[in-house]
């Protein structure tokens, strides 16, 4: 049975208006059913990569387009992706002017040096012919003027189980948006973003608690050591309250089981198995 699951980060009652929630469900719909169609005919991989390359098109979510800016006025986004069947993880950390990192982070499989960093990751992008691309939107720079006078926690990611059993996750962020100039997310690590034949995860939230706690990694070794994909969900997100971990995570395992958790709400989801669609609400 194939499925899908994706996220975009979190949503505020109090800081986000009720338009944007309808615009983020709506928009969250239209991802995942295009994303199952296209699951139909490709790998678990392939359909990740997808998936998450139209949440960094779309500018209500904070990767690719759309991206939180870091505190010296740059972006620098990461992505990372993994195959569960070929236990090949890949990605780039702090890139910076293009469209998709997530599919410079594909590219990368082919390479025996699969995770490259800044100018190294430009350089890569640039060779493989991603052309110079600005993700930076007029409500993110606004943003980052506001915050420089006195922040949005998001990313955005996918899981896939295919027809064939195979399982993938991918994870892309603009980062947490006015933080140290160059400070890495987990979205590039596999506490972040993590799969193998058991199960797949991936991670949404600070990326310091997530990688305090090695969320995604935890989880799937939890299923991968025969428990449910509730309970390794559930045990896991108890250690993050042990250090207040702000985090939200989604997760399929083997026989299409899925899940989702959050330790504050409301983290922005949808969930499509061809036939049930459950969002966020």
């Amino acid at each position: 049975m194939s499925c899908l699951l994706i996220h975009g980060g979190f949503f505020s009652e109090s800081d986000q208006s009720h338009d944007t929630k309808i615009a983020k469900q709506n928009a969250l719909k239209e991802i995942a059913k295009k994303s199952f169609e296209f699951l139909k005919n490709n790998s678990a991989e392939e359909t990740v990569v997808f998936a998450v390359s139209l949440l960094e098109d779309d500018e209500l979510f904070n990767a690719g387009t759309g991206s939180q800016i870091q505190s010296d006025g740059k972006i620098r986004m990461s992505a990372s992706l993994m195959n569960g069947e070929t236990q090949k993880f890949s990605g780039v950390i702090n890139i910076e002017n293009v469209r998709h990192p997530i599919e410079v982070a594909q590219i990368l499989m082919k390479e025996d040096d699969r995770v490259l960093g800044g100018n190294g990751a430009k350089k890569y992008a640039t060779e493989n012919g991603f052309e110079d691309f600005s993700t930076e939107i007029p409500q993110r720079r606004k943003e980052y003027e506001e915050k420089l006078k006195n922040g949005g926690k998001g990313t955005v990611g996918c899981v896939a189980l295919d027809k064939d059993g195979n399982l993938a996750a991918a994870t892309s962020t603009g980062g947490k948006g006015f933080e140290l100039a160059g400070r890495i997310s987990d979205s590039a690590t596999v506490a972040g973003n993590y799969a193998n034949s058991f199960c797949a995860v991936s991670c949404t939230g600070v990326g310091e608690d997530i990688v305090s706690n090695a969320t995604a990694a935890k989880i799937v070794t939890r299923v991968t050591d025969g428990m449910t994909i509730k309970n390794a969900f559930e045990k896991t997100f108890s250690e993050l309250a042990e250090i207040d971990g702000f985090a939200g995570a989604i997760g399929v395992d083997k026989n299409g089981n899925m899940f989702h958790q959050e330790s504050y709400p409301k983290m922005v989801f949808a969930s499509f198995d061809g036939e049930r669609m459950t969002v966020f609400e």
